[in-house]
């Protein structure tokens, strides 16, 4: 009772004190507070602390409505609400999962009151996680060591995982918890400069996004793929000689395994941040991309162009025959040039459909992967559902490539050994006019065409097969080869590991990327230009939809075919009395104009990408 009637009077001198001075300090506010909560906080520790020094009140925090009812009655102020000042953070903090568990501002800076100025250096917010989170491994790893070495550009707790808007990654959307396993990494790791002060490889961003692993990660699936917490482990992060590392020689198999079950010794030899540019280190991957880029401009150069030449060409022949028929100089005029031969037959119509369904389905989710960082790539992979779905339908396409091209060796055999219709041995089939094989015409064939684009000479004839379809033709071999021989180790990576090193997948990759860019670039480009979009045919040639050609086009372009049909008196024996039907060549038409125009929309994506250094 004598302890309450002096804390009165105290609180009525006071009173008076600022009723005289019509002022109320920091001091003697705490003094008020301090006649009953001494056992809080005293006036020389709250005056040290940061809240002290900045000549905050105990009222700016702690609301007390009515003094004396808080006195007198023990009615309490309301929740202390560190937003009031702290709003940026707080806000930050409100979707936490510190938030969601109830671990609120002092659990983690301790007596309020007191607190003082965080010690310089990432080790106290390391030792301040540490009061709640064991972080198993942590201390030893190279991240710990760098920390308590006094190296700052060392990743403590907060780099990672953030200081207040911390994510529960137990409970969060499974896209964002495994994106986090990349994201916290490339953070530090992509500063190259970071990582070179410290002597610490300064490319495995690069590498990894230009990895399968990286390139769906890139586009939005990290789900679907390995992050580098995956392989390099979180908190238990050690050197690649340390014995207790993920990426040791001796752990690297059980590693990948995680992921490719029946990962072998030999598989684990695979280059994660293999790079083609570092010929020191991967020599065998340098000289594959060379080789491979050698490939493509070589290819590229020359029948690029050959197309222009012929564009420019054509054009000015198409001129001069529209100029002869406007002076009355007719052309030379074919006997019943009107009529219709068979050039292919059903199964050759079947087999091209294929070949374009196939290669078409192949180009769409290909290529998104190939240029992963384009906006367009990650707008189709997104329309696909992703990239699991798009390696689906990728390897729907390469099984109808397969079909289509075993086809093609049942009928190169039939044609070398089996049919009565072909005159001569195998081997004279093999190098004869009806034969894709390219021979020494084709020479002649050639040279005849750059004299007719230099107006040197005339347009030459040609027998059954000119000498880029010949080209095209044994393209399919050299593409199954190159191209469904990587895309067979990628799709079966575990079992081509269990007897091959890991590093032919670092190979395969770019053979199988290079070869389908090199595959695709030529199809939508120079194919399409051979076959629709040069003068003569544009805007498409339809033969190989319906396998018609009429007479005057026949004797026009494949004279000496037509002269060799003479002279063996089997012209008839082609010559069709039904033309395909109208719903059908419309229906054949709408899809082949719906070809060309993804074709050379491809084309126009990949050529901007190219230039915008994504290749």
């Amino acid at each position: 009772m004598e302890k309450r009637v002096s804390r009165w009077v105290s609180l009525g001198l006071i009173a008076a004190v600022l009723l005289l001075f019509g002022a109320q300090s920091a001091l003697a506010d705490m003094e008020t507070c301090l006649e009953c909560h001494d056992d809080v906080v005293t006036a020389n520790d709250f005056m040290a602390s940061v809240h002290g020094q900045q000549e905050f009140e105990c009222l700016d925090c702690h609301e007390v409505e009515d003094l004396t009812a808080h006195v007198d009655e023990g009615v309490l102020p309301g929740p202390v609400n560190c937003a009031n000042c702290h709003d940026s953070i707080a806000e930050e903090h409100a979707g936490s999962v510190h938030a969601q568990n109830d671990v609120g501002c002092a659990d983690c800076h301790g007596g309020i009151h007191t607190l003082e100025e965080a010690p310089a250096g990432k080790q106290s917010i390391v030792n301040g996680c540490n009061n709640c989170h064991e972080m198993e491994g942590y201390a030893e790893s190279t991240h710990g060591k760098a920390i308590a070495e006094g190296n700052e550009d060392g990743a403590s707790c907060a780099d990672c995982h953030g200081l207040h808007a911390i994510t529960g990654l137990s409970t969060c959307d499974v896209k964002v918890a495994r994106s986090f396993g990349t994201d916290a990494c490339i953070t530090c790791h992509g500063d190259e400069e970071m990582m070179e002060r410290n002597e610490v490889y300064s490319g495995a961003v690069h590498t990894y996004l230009a990895s399968y692993h990286g390139k769906s990660y890139r586009l939005g699936y990290p789900e679907l793929t390995a992050t580098c917490a995956d392989c390099h482990g979180s908190h238990d992060i050690y050197p690649e000689d340390n014995p207790a590392a993920t990426i040791n020689l001796e752990n690297r198999a059980d590693t990948c395994g995680k992921c490719h079950e029946g990962s072998s010794r030999l598989f684990s030899q695979f280059y994660s941040h293999g790079d083609h540019s570092d010929f020191g280190n991967y020599p065998v991957l340098a000289v594959t991309f060379w080789a491979m880029t050698a490939l493509l401009v070589g290819t590229f150069s020359v029948f690029w162009l050959h197309s222009l030449l012929w564009m420019i060409r054509g054009i000015a022949e198409n001129k001069e025959k529209k100029a002869a028929l406007a002076a009355g100089k007719a052309h030379i005029e074919i006997p019943d040039g009107h009529r219709v031969y068979k050039r292919f037959q059903n199964y050759h119509i079947f087999m091209h459909l294929l070949v374009i369904i196939s290669f078409l389905i192949l180009a769409l989710t290909g290529l998104p992967l190939k240029f992963s960082s384009q906006h367009w790539a990650q707008v189709m992979m997104d329309f696909y559902g992703g990239t699991a779905n798009a390696a689906f339908g990728h390897r729907i396409g390469a099984c109808i490539t397969f079909v289509y091209f075993g086809m093609a060796i049942v009928l190169s055999i039939n044609f070398l050994f089996f049919r009565k219709d072909i005159p001569g041995m195998w081997l004279q089939r093999l190098f004869g006019p009806d034969s894709l094989m390219p021979n020494f015409r084709d020479i002649k064939d050639v040279t005849g065409m750059v004299r007719w684009f230099l107006w040197k000479g005339p347009k030459p004839t040609f027998e059954r097969w000119n000498y880029w379809e010949k080209f095209d033709f044994i393209a399919v071999f050299w593409g199954m080869f190159a191209i469904g021989g990587s895309g067979l180790m990628l799709w079966f990576p575990e079992f081509f590991g269990s007897f091959l090193p890991g590093w032919v997948f670092n190979v395969a990759t770019i053979v199988h990327s290079d070869e389908a860019l090199l595959a695709t670039g030529f199809i939508f480009s120079v194919h399409f230009f051979n076959t629709h979009l040069r003068p003569e045919k544009f805007p498409m040639d339809f033969v190989i939809f319906n396998g018609e050609m009429h007479k005057e086009e026949f004797v026009e372009e494949r004279g000496d075919q037509w002269k060799r049909y003479q002279e063996l008196g089997i012209t008839e024996q082609f010559f069709k009395e039904k033309t395909s039907s109208p719903l059908y060549g419309l229906i054949l038409r709408i899809f082949g104009f719906t070809a060309v125009a993804i074709g050379v929309t491809l084309l126009v994506l990949m050529v901007v990408a190219i230039l915008g250094g994504s290749h």
